[in-house]
């Protein structure tokens, strides 16, 4: 006879492992798109690795550069967001950030980032984290909003986090709650705002010209009442 592992959940049902699916498929980018100016590598180890392109010369057509010209150029963010879009669900993700590295997790974020690239359009106050919900990954535990915070709405429990390692990152989307944990602590919980839609893709986020990250394990599995 064969058994399934039943794992309890917000809702009060009961979902198998097997309900969980790999939501990036370790070979290629596939039911994904990249948004912004970046560059997303696939490693053998099926290791995705997501870094800013520095072409080489002058940027800036030459120096000195006044400081908003050189903000427009370093502060934009860059997204990797999944295809498709998602109703409740848990994702599970490992993540890797060099030190003084910063990335995130947004969820139902249904601009896909359109505001936060490089552009005319840019607006540093209409980013995933105001339309949707951003999870926060940082290398410091002395920010206001550590790794694990849902950025703009609550603070992480800190000292959860390893550096310079692979940190487990676990996020349930329900309509009615937002919990996140990091390597299996709960860090932040929120109803989320009634304003904001309940739905919407992933994205996986370069925060700035100087940002890399590296992901792994990434998978999901959507929630059926």
């Amino acid at each position: 006879m064969k058994l399934h592992c039943a794992i309890p959940l917000l809702s009060g049902l009961l979902l198998s492992a097997q309900d969980w699916r790999p939501l990036f498929n370790g070979k290629n980018l596939d039911g994904w798109e990249v948004r912004g100016d970046a560059i997303w590598t696939q490693m053998k180890d099926g290791v995705l690795v997501g870094q800013r392109p520095h072409p080489p010369g002058d940027p800036f057509g030459g120096w000195p550069v006044m400081r908003q010209k050189y903000r427009d150029w370093a502060e934009p963010q860059a997204w990797l967001y999944s295809k498709a879009e998602f109703d409740q669900f848990d994702l599970h993700l490992e993540y890797w950030i060099p030190p003084g590295g910063n990335s995130g997790v947004s969820i139902r974020d249904s601009s896909r980032g359109r505001y936060a690239l490089v552009g005319a359009e840019h607006d540093a106050q209409r980013t995933p984290s105001h339309i949707g919900y951003e999870i926060q990954i940082i290398d410091s535990d002395t920010e206001k909003y550590p790794s694990g915070s849902i950025y703009l709405f609550v603070s992480a429990k800190k000292g959860v986090q390893h550096t310079d390692d692979w940190n487990m990152l676990d996020i349930e989307s329900r309509h009615d709650m937002i919990r996140v944990r990091v390597n299996g602590e709960v860090t932040a919980e929120h109803p989320g705002d009634p304003e904001r839609s309940k739905t919407g893709p992933i994205g996986l986020q370069l925060h700035d010209r100087f940002s890399w990250v590296m992901f792994r394990n990434i998978r999901l599995r959507e929630i059926r009442q």
